[in-house]
């Protein structure tokens, strides 16, 4: 941090917003979950600390419970953190040690940028995927393990088919069911993820991709995110169907065999569950950690009840 430079804490209706995101552009960490637009249509309320003149940025997303502020994340924002150019431990630690105080209770996910082992704070880590699809898709599928190219095959000799851009609501109905089972996720969380998917849309940046029987039924959808040169599998909507099919496989495949050769990395968002960790990297993704952090200010005799969506993990495969 340079002389001369403070980290301020802004709220929301003092963020200038056409500086703060063009700090998530110029940033080599610049995820699309920064994006002014994107933390107003996920976050209950969300202020920032500002480095300078937006040289670096880190949104608060927070609520308030019983009378306590807290920090929390989002539905569907699977890194926040700090963002910028040149981030180091200090950096980092500035920017935590700037958090308002008011904020008794934290849980949540820094991004890949953040990546430090500090003294200060207690950071652990998690565990995303990511594949960089800017080669051939020969190359690229040489590079599947077998069980995910026999699935692709068996879902091939049951006639599924690909289709794309069908209407978003079909993957949020979808995903709704089959989040029952492990997350409790509010309904205005989806009617959020749908309005935004809704904007991006008409930027050309979200799309549907689904695998769908000879009877045309669904069998696995998905809705992609597109920010910068990186693709988000934002969210899985999969009827138990599909599973003995090989549909997820199928639609991974087809998203990978349509972009190769482009300057894009696919990131799945996950995963710290250990199948779903060896599904992504069956495809060839490496890993990429992230930071994150949990940290409880409160009096010892105050019980908290967790945000019940801060650790949400949307993606069940198989």
């Amino acid at each position: 941090m340079n002389a001369g430079q403070h980290i301020h804490y802004l709220a929301n209706k003092d963020i200038d917003r056409e500086k703060w995101n063009a700090c998530i552009d110029r940033a080599d960490n610049g995820l699309i979950y920064s994006y002014s637009f994107y933390l107003q249509a996920m976050s209950k309320n969300w202020d920032g600390l500002v480095l300078g003149d937006y040289e670096a940025v880190m949104p608060l997303t927070w609520n308030k419970k019983y009378g306590i502020y807290y920090l929390y994340q989002p539905f569907l924002c699977a890194q926040l953190g700090v963002t910028g150019k040149n981030i180091s431990t200090g950096l980092l630690e500035s920017f935590l040690d700037a958090v308002p105080a008011k904020f008794r209770y934290w849980d949540i996910y820094l991004n890949h940028g953040n990546l430090f082992e500090t003294g200060k704070f207690s950071l652990y880590q998690r565990n995303n995927y990511v594949l960089s699809l800017n080669r051939g898709y020969e190359e690229l599928y040489k590079n599947y393990r077998d069980n995910i190219k026999r699935n692709i095959q068996k879902a091939k000799q049951a006639g599924c088919t690909v289709q794309k851009d069908f209407p978003a609501i079909e993957v949020m109905e979808l995903a709704k069911e089959q989040m029952k089972e492990f997350a409790r996720v509010k309904t205005e969380d989806f009617e959020r993820a749908l309005q935004l998917y809704f904007l991006l849309y008409k930027e050309g940046r979200a799309m549907t991709y689904g695998i769908v029987s000879e009877k045309k039924e669904l069998l696995a959808s998905c809705i992609f995110f597109f920010s910068k040169n990186r693709a988000y599998y934002i969210l899985v909507g999969n009827p138990p169907g599909g599973k003995d099919m090989g549909a997820s496989h199928a639609l991974i495949d087809a998203f990978i065999q349509n972009n190769a050769r482009k300057d894009m990395v696919l990131d799945f968002e996950g995963s710290d569950i250990p199948g779903l960790a060896f599904f992504y990297s069956s495809f060839g993704a490496v890993e990429e950690k992230y930071s994150a952090i949990r940290l409880n200010k409160l009096p010892f005799y105050l019980k908290w009840v967790k945000e019940g969506s801060s650790s949400v993990n949307v993606k069940r495969q198989t």
